[in-house]
């Protein structure tokens, strides 16, 4: 079984207001008001200036990109999320902007190590989001992130 995530992550007005300018982003309500914008093809082909990806080490983030999400911070804390994974094993990266400035990140758990005691890197990023999570769970499936298992999927 597979999980594939490539997503921006932020309070949903937060969201709303920085996808007003990209004709071709799609947003899906996840939960404890926030929302998610996937990395679809579209919206990658959209937002690449050539340039590939960034200094970042993420898959599917257009170098030009990462000053957009520091801009959109201005307006409150916004997360940049990868994962990947099949049959249990992958990686997870992260990393969260706020007030125009890198505040976590970037996040990076590989291929076959366990996620440190602080959580995984996308629940360490959606708790600087606000996020919280309940007895027995972390902020990846208290927000709902496991409810589909492909980024596109979010906005089928």
């Amino acid at each position: 079984m597979s999980y594939d995530l490539q997503a921006v992550i932020a309070d949903q007005e937060v969201l709303r207001g920085a996808a007003q300018d990209l004709p071709v982003a799609r947003l899906a309500t996840i939960g404890q008001s926030l929302a998610l914008m996937p990395m679809t093809d579209a919206l990658f082909d959209s937002l690449t200036d050539g340039s590939g990806t960034g200094a970042l080490g993420f898959w599917r983030l257009p170098g030009a990109f990462e000053r957009t999400l520091a801009d959109w911070s201005a307006s409150g804390p916004v997360a940049y999320v990868e994962a990947e994974y099949f049959g249990g094993v992958g990686e997870q990266r992260a990393a969260v902007w706020d007030a125009g400035t890198l505040v976590l990140g970037p996040l990076h758990v590989e291929e076959g190590r366990p996620f440190p005691p602080a959580g995984s890197p996308i629940s360490r990023a959606l708790r600087q989001l606000g996020a919280t999570a309940g007895a027995g769970e972390d902020e990846f499936s208290a927000v709902g992130l496991d409810r589909y298992r492909r980024s596109e999927a979010w906005v089928a």
